[in-house]
C-alpha cells in the first residue's frame, strides 16, 4: 500500500482541496488489509471513501 498510495500522493495530493484531503487522511488511518481488499476490489468500500479508493484504484493503469 506505500507504493501505491505514495505514489498517487505525488500525482494528486498537491491539486487536493481541503475537504479532500480530509478524506485523504481519513483513508491513511484504515487498516492496509482493508486498503488492500478496497483498491483491488475484493470488497466495497466504505461509502465515504468511495471516489477517493476509486481514484487510487486508477494509480497504476494506462490513461486512456
Amino acid at each position: 500500500m506505500d507504493l501505491i498510495l505514495s505514489t498517487y500522493a505525488g500525482r494528486h495530493l498537491v491539486d487536493m482541496t481541503d475537504a479532500q484531503l480530509d478524506v485523504y487522511d481519513a483513508m491513511l488511518n484504515e487498516n492496509d488489509q482493508d486498503l488492500y481488499r478496497w483498491v483491488t476490489g475484493q470488497e466495497t468500500p466504505p461509502a465515504h471513501l468511495s471516489e477517493l479508493i476509486h481514484a487510487v484504484s486508477r494509480t497504476f493503469q494506462p490513461e486512456n
